[in-house]
């Protein structure tokens, strides 16, 4: 998802999706961004209605306000009553909106917001939530909510990395459940492809070997970790284990040949995987 993801159209759309889902009328069009707004609405959604039991920091509060404050003088969005800001939960954080294009507008924040206090209340409530536990959905719609609101392919591939890492947390906790085991680690290694893919690919794009310093980085300290389930008692989990180490392996060999590949000045490749961009081989080398 590109950068610019409440701008235009797409701002439009999730104001509709918003509103659709406060009741409002259906509006019988469909974007390409659907999905990705969806899951938006939904944490907004599940904000007003699961309250987080932690209490926001004071201090946080009044940084919202005054960034969100900061963004409707800046946008234009009218600030005349509060009643517009009831209907997303947020009380008296957002100013009224007025008219459709401010409403567009209205939307930018209400997005903002709720990724905001996603990142405050609501994880902090769930953050130590595992699968299984009543706060666990919640927790993994706060990730979703904040890849949604990542600004740029690299800051959704070091939160694809970081999420990778709370899945093995996760995985070293769970006890006496074989499948249960394997599930977690079957999503930390989704995650692992997603975050390495997308560094991979910036990497390659911009023929700058930078992105592959987090890839680097995170397989130091994921193998590490990985390689201590391999004291499991039970076989079948670290049959398992290997799996997830093989990944790592091929993860680390890949930002190898691609830093080769950047340094001999090679274009950037065409041909790419579930890791990202196949690199080519260097003029001399076989």
């Amino acid at each position: 998802m590109d950068s610019d993801l409440f701008s235009g159209r797409r701002a439009e759309r999730f104001a509709q999706l918003l509103d659709e889902a406060n009741g409002g009328r259906r509006h019988h069009v469909r974007s390409r961004a659907d999905g990705e707004l969806t899951a938006l609405v939904g944490v907004t959604r599940r904000l007003t209605v699961e309250r987080p039991t932690v209490e926001v920091d004071a201090d946080f509060r009044t940084g919202l306000r005054a960034m969100l404050v900061a963004t409707a003088e800046r946008e234009g969005v009218a600030a005349t009553t509060d009643a517009g800001a009831s209907a997303s939960g947020l009380g008296a954080l957002l100013p009224a909106i007025t008219g459709r294009r401010a409403r567009a507008r209205g939307a930018i924040l209400v997005g903002v917001a709720a990724g905001a206090i996603a990142l405050s209340g609501i994880s902090a409530a769930s953050e130590n939530a595992l699968p299984g536990d009543a706060l666990y959905g919640m927790k993994r719609s706060t990730e979703r909510a904040q890849l949604a609101l990542a600004s740029s392919d690299i800051s959704r591939g070091q939160l694809f990395l970081d999420f990778a890492r709370t899945r093995l947390d996760e995985a070293a906790t769970v006890r006496d459940d074989r499948l249960g085991f394997s599930a977690v680690l079957d999503d930390m290694d989704a995650d692992t492809r997603q975050g390495v893919r997308l560094l991979t690919t910036v990497a390659a794009q911009r023929a700058d070997p930078t992105a592959l310093d987090a890839v680097d980085t995170f397989l130091a300290g994921q193998r590490r970790v990985v390689s201590g389930l391999l004291a499991r008692p039970d076989h079948a989990d670290r049959d398992r284990t290997r799996r997830s180490l093989a990944l790592l392996d091929a993860a680390g060999r890949r930002a190898d040949a691609l830093r080769e590949t950047i340094a001999c000045g090679l274009p950037a490749p065409t041909a790419s995987d579930t890791l990202g961009p196949a690199p080519a081989t260097c003029p001399g080398e076989r």
